[in-house]
């Protein structure tokens, strides 16, 4: 029997969860191809490593922008490297999937996204929507009668939605996370310090600097790059509350979402939510104090998920599981005639 496997397809991270073993596969979603031949040269964690670093001939694709397939090809030919890595296609069945998609996505980039899942050797192919799927694997209870709010920051999209009875009754999807705030290092550094950083140093700045609050005693930090000006390699020192400033802009859009969303709830849902808060989940729950900067706007307590990276795939896998049980209860119940 092939075990049934739930995809996280992110912008930025692919992560794959199998039935029975967990998360198995986090790879970058990142596929480098020789443009004179099309031929697929490296997927993932190697291709990543050429971003930013490769020869004319050879160029490092991000196939998904906004949480949603820019490029059909290669999306397909990523996801069957994936799979096709785990090995979980059994002898005779192919695996179910399940995979996760933004709440704004069309009903175009729906169908998209899950050809690509079926041809990339899926049996059964069934989508839910990211900040459903990130509450269930951030552990909160969903299918009772109470509100949960959740917000899924991810690399492409930020997912904002509130949640009673296993749907979603709210939601907004923005277009700019993880993603955008590496650009908005980039630009600032370029305009503050004539310096010009790629992709791979504006995301180390974020991991290692990023902060959505300013600092009393800001951590600094060497950084590398080539001068605006006179085109050669230049290093100069950059702090804390520098980075604060490339991302507040982006951060307050986020908190504004959010705020629109809490304006459109239900009475009674709204108080569910006072007193159990908001759940941070998705790679940018990471930044420091963002979790402090939400609850200041929100007037909510506001909580990061344990793993916040995981909670998607992992809840993508519990929901194929729980789908399983119903359907092994339908059968139970069809086979004693209830």
């Amino acid at each position: 029997m092939a075990k049934d496997i739930g995809i996280d397809l992110g912008t930025a991270n692919v992560l794959i969860y199998v039935q029975g073993k967990g998360i198995v596969l986090n790879e970058p979603s990142v596929v480098a191809i020789d443009t004179q031949t099309n031929k697929v040269l490296a997927v993932g964690s190697e291709a990543y490593r050429m971003v930013g670093r490769t020869p004319s001939n050879i160029r490092a694709i991000r196939p998904l922008k906004n949480g949603v397939i820019s490029d059909f090809d290669i999306t397909q030919e990523m996801l069957a490297y994936f799979i096709g890595k785990l090995s979980v296609k059994g002898f005779v069945s192919k695996p179910n999937i399940m995979i996760c998609a933004p709440t704004n996505i069309t009903e175009i980039e729906r169908k998209a996204i899950m050809q690509a899942a079926e041809q990339s050797g899926g049996g059964k192919v069934y989508l839910e929507y990211e900040p459903k799927v990130a509450a269930i694997g951030a552990g909160l209870d969903i299918f009772k009668p109470s509100g949960n709010m959740v917000i899924d920051m991810g690399g492409g999209t930020c997912d904002i939605a509130v949640l009673s009875l296993g749907d979603i009754v709210t939601s907004q999807s923005i277009r700019m996370a993880g993603d955008q705030l590496n650009q908005d290092i980039a630009s600032f550094i370029k305009d503050r310090h004539g310096l010009v950083v790629g992709e791979h140093t504006a995301e180390k700045i974020k991991i290692e600097l990023g902060t959505a609050l300013k600092v009393d005693e800001p951590k600094t930090m060497a950084v590398r790059g080539r001068d605006v000006a006179s085109g050669m390699p230049k290093q100069i020192e950059i702090n804390q509350n520098e980075v604060e400033e490339a991302l507040h802009d982006t951060l307050h859009q986020i908190v504004r979402a959010a705020i629109s969303v809490l304006e459109t709830v239900p009475p009674e849902l709204a108080s569910d939510i006072i007193d159990r808060g908001v759940m941070l989940t998705g790679g940018t729950a990471l930044l420091h104090g963002v979790d402090q900067l939400f609850s200041s706007y929100l007037k909510v307590p506001v909580v990061v998920s344990q793993d916040p990276l995981d909670n998607v795939a992992k809840g993508a896998g519990e929901m194929l599981e729980r789908m399983q049980g119903d359907d092994d209860g339908k059968k139970k119940r069809k086979k004693h005639g209830k």
